[in-house]
């Protein structure tokens, strides 16, 4: 069993999904694994990873619509603003979600569905910079 690992940085235009298709790709290509598992983390507590629909752009939209509901910015029942109004909404956006993920790699590829693509899900209305940690285990 072999091991690689590579750290992914990204500036996001704040909230809204960020395509990592072709970081994963790329990784998958750079690790020289053809069969194994890729884990991705991300070092942030307002922001998430995500599986999800890859062609209608309504799912995103939808997603954001009901995480907002959920966790509505600059709600009055909220301790911590620390950064903004913003700020809290996104801690519990982040906990609702996810902050890592393991995909299947088959042939040298993220072995995702048709419809699946992998994004990461900035909670924050400001620009922000994330890192997310990639490891590729396998043969």
């Amino acid at each position: 069993m072999r091991q690689w690992s590579a750290t992914h940085h990204i500036s996001t235009r704040g909230r809204g999904f960020h395509d990592l298709g072709p970081a994963l790709r790329e990784a998958a290509t750079d690790s020289g694994i053809s069969n194994g598992l890729m884990h991705l983390f991300i070092r942030h507590t307002s922001a998430s990873l995500l599986i999800t629909e890859n062609a209608d752009p309504d799912v995103h939209r939808d997603l954001e619509m009901v995480i907002q509901r959920l966790a509505p910015d600059g709600d009055p029942d909220y301790r911590h603003y620390a950064e903004g109004p913003d700020d809290m909404a996104a801690h519990i956006r982040s906990v609702l979600t996810q902050t890592e993920l393991h995909i299947p790699v088959r042939d040298g590829e993220p072995a995702l569905g048709t419809w699946q693509g992998v994004y990461l899900w900035e909670h924050r209305l400001r620009e922000q910079y994330r890192v997310v940690e990639i490891t590729v285990q396998g043969e």
